[in-house]
């Protein structure tokens, strides 16, 4: 029996690759040692090193959080919580926590963690059910460990190792490990979705055997964000400009930017009949909170994997409802049939990835939209009829069924003038803004360029007071970075929103000190603070929500500057975003729909 490879030797390289900031040397320490590893070893190292504990068709998950590894790390390294929050908020990562506290110790753990023996940890963790179950497991494993095997368990358990090091990476690395391309590697990962098995098929020289397997979620093509038309035009000339075209020779296309959920569809898979997936960007399976689209999907037989987003959806006028109607359906076990009823989805597709037995990948949208119009053509009817076999009852009275399969309206881009109108028409019909995409673009999976961009405009800037403070994570875990804010509503301030982006290293630092020094209530991480400093900030729309004393929430907002030009007592009012809120097309329906949200 061969013995698997050291654990501890798997930690020092992960300490070895955070300690330098050199791509080609990170890819190099990588390489090396992948190489030196037994084939299965190599595998799970791969998978390991881009911080996953299984590969992205597994469908096993450790669901393992913060709070439970809290109370194994208390128990092992014999702190109380006051300690343990201490180291916590030192270094903002419980494996670096985990190696000081580790080392503090009197008897330090000798090791003899194998990768092997953390594959068995992690399947039994997966396969236990419930916290209680899965605590001593941690527990076990964290009590056989030194102080930087505990730092990288951690870190691989919550699945973020912040060694620099990412899947395209270890990708590259694999690559030289082994004399092969690193486009052979990176497209045999995309196709199979299993990092330990594009390992083997490197170790045995056979990555061109890699096929196209439906029910792994490929990554997202993501669009540019621009604010304005000229800057739209601009970037997009110039991307055409880079292809060799002329903005004459080669027209874009316009379609509206829906403000859904976006997600992957795979259906049609002939092995398993009846078989659907629905991925959202963060690989999410959002099949429980959708059933009606996995009823609708389930009887067709094409082969296909589908680019679109899920939408709340008006059959009766053809339009989409405010997200904030939509998010009600998020995250729910059980999704019941009043709320089916009260918030029909569809599936609005604006790609096609694969259809039949083709990889459309490298074919031009132009193309590639062809044959999306004819796959929804062909199936889209029978959508309208598909009822679950325990609904049918149910819906029997409901009203006549509806395509839960539609195409993305798309028109020719004709000029500016017409990209100006096409914005304001997709937001009188309650969307977010347009998409602009050149014609001959190929999908790029994970990749942000010029060929897609989404122009969407600040809705408004708004001055808020900053009523409470929080420390951050990771490089920001020393500094109170994330800011609780509200509006004035006669003498009562009321929050309405929390951002942590837009300001830069010094005014964090700067603010940090003065919230210290302004702290009204410290309750370890979040600190309510004096209301004194003013920021504008910027967001997408306003929502109805109970989160917030104001009754509303900002949707991503973003730190613009510190308002050290404006005192509290000109901050703006409850009454300004209640008048933004009714200003927005795209706003929630007033029956209570968007209450709670």
């Amino acid at each position: 029996m061969i013995m698997s490879a050291s654990f501890l030797e798997f930690a020092q390289e992960n300490a070895a690759l955070t300690a330098t900031t050199k791509k080609l040397e990170k890819r190099a320490l990588l390489a090396a040692y992948l190489r030196s590893l037994a084939v299965e070893d190599a595998a799970r190292a791969a998978l390991y090193f881009a911080g996953t504990p299984f590969a992205e068709t597994d469908r096993r998950k450790l669901n393992v959080g913060g709070s439970l590894l809290t109370k194994a790390l208390q128990k092992v390294a014999g702190v109380t919580p006051a300690i343990l929050s201490a180291a916590y908020r030192r270094y903002g990562d419980l494996g670096d926590a985990a190696e000081e506290l580790f080392n503090a110790r009197e008897r330090p753990q000798a090791g003899g963690l194998t990768l092997g023996i953390v594959a068995e940890a992690f399947t039994r963790i997966a396969a236990a059910r419930g916290p209680g179950a899965k605590l001593p497991l941690v527990t076990a494993l964290l009590e056989v460990a030194t102080p930087v095997e505990a730092r990288y368990l951690l870190k691989l358990i919550l699945g973020d190792m912040r060694t620099g090091v990412k899947e395209s990476l270890v990708e590259e690395a694999i690559a030289a490990a082994w004399g092969a391309e690193p486009a052979a590697v990176r497209r045999a990962g995309m196709l199979l979705g299993d990092l330990p098995e594009v390992v083997r098929l490197a170790v045995a020289g056979r990555l061109e055997q890699a096929r196209m397997r439906l029910f792994h979620p490929l990554s997202f093509m993501l669009a540019s964000p621009v604010a304005t038309v000229e800057e739209a035009v601009e970037r997009f000339t110039k991307e055409l400009a880079a292809e060799g075209e002329t903005a004459s020779a080669i027209h874009g296309v316009l379609e509206d930017k829906y403000d859904g959920i976006r997600a992957q569809l795979h259906c049609g898979d002939r092995s398993q009949p009846g078989r659907v997936e629905l991925f959202s960007r963060s690989r999410e399976d959002l099949g429980a909170s959708f059933p009606e689209l996995m009823e609708a999907f389930a009887g067709l037989r094409e082969p296909a994997i589908l680019d679109g987003e899920i939408l709340a959806w008006q059959p009766d006028t053809g339009r989409a409802l405010p997200f904030s109607i939509l998010q009600q359906r998020i995250g729910r076990k059980r999704v019941t049939a009043e709320m089916r009823e009260r918030i029909p989805v569809v599936f609005m597709a604006f790609d096609a990835l694969y259809l039949g037995e083709a990889l459309l990948l490298e074919w031009p949208l132009g193309e590639r939209r062809v044959r999306l119009e004819g796959f929804i053509a062909r199936h889209a009817p029978a959508t309208a009829e598909a009822i679950g076999r325990e609904q049918q009852n149910l819906f029997a009275a409901a009203s006549p069924g509806f395509p839960r399969l539609i195409v993305a309206p798309q028109v020719p881009l004709e000029s500016a003038e017409h990209l100006d109108r096409a914005y304001a028409e997709a937001r009188a019909r309650g969307n977010e803004g347009v998409m602009l995409k050149s014609l001959r673009s190929v999908y790029q999976p994970g990749r942000r360029g010029l060929a897609w961009l989404k122009l969407k405009r600040e809705l408004a800037t708004l001055d808020v007071v900053v009523t409470g403070a929080e420390f951050g994570h990771g490089r920001r875990a020393g500094v109170l970075s994330d800011y609780t804010f509200a509006v004035q509503d006669g003498d009562r301030l009321l929050n309405v929103g929390k951002a942590y982006s837009g300001l830069t290293d010094a005014e964090i630092d700067e603010l940090t000190a003065f919230f210290q020094a302004h702290t009204l209530e410290d309750n370890g991480h979040f600190r309510t603070v004096e209301p004194l400093k003013v920021l504008e900030v910027a967001f997408n729309n306003v929502m109805r929500s109970d989160r917030h004393s104001s009754g509303f929430a900002l949707r991503f907002p973003r730190i613009l500057r510190i308002r050290e030009d404006k005192p509290v007592e000109e901050i703006d009012t409850l009454a300004r975003v209640e008048e933004i809120y009714a200003s927005q097309p795209d706003k929630p329906m007033e029956q209570g729909v968007g209450d709670g949200v």
